[in-house]
């Protein structure tokens, strides 16, 4: 079992800027973002390769949003610039202890979430 707890979320202007963390309570190779707006479907945010450092982006973030992670903490960080009102959602750090991190939505642990609000 791996538990996951994110930390970060809040509420910024449109333009602004959030870091999201994910503390893992052990290694794991694969962990992810995903988000989960009221009323629409989750969709994966991004995910990393915590071993290798491989990094994957949905289209609707990239060039807004990195990923980073510190292996002796096993945490993984997302920053996220330029936000926007349509990035508003939940945002819940996922992981998988193996196989290839993509961008599918098949992981096996999942965090509680934390809420991030991008007002116009």
């Amino acid at each position: 079992q791996v538990q996951l707890v994110e930390s970060g979320g809040g509420s910024v202007q449109a333009g602004g800027s959030l870091t999201l963390s994910c503390a893992a309570s052990k290694y794991i190779a694969c962990v992810g973002w995903f988000r989960q707006a009221p009323g629409k479907a989750r969709e994966v945010v991004a995910t990393v390769d915590t071993g290798l450092g491989w990094t994957y982006y949905g289209d609707s973030v990239k060039g807004r949003f990195t990923l980073s992670r510190d292996s002796a903490k096993n945490s993984v960080y997302m920053e996220m610039k330029y936000l926007k009102p349509e990035d508003t959602a939940m945002y819940y750090c996922a992981a998988k202890p193996g196989g290839t991190c993509g961008l599918s939505d098949s992981f096996d642990y999942w965090g509680p979430g934390t809420a991030v609000t991008v007002s116009s």
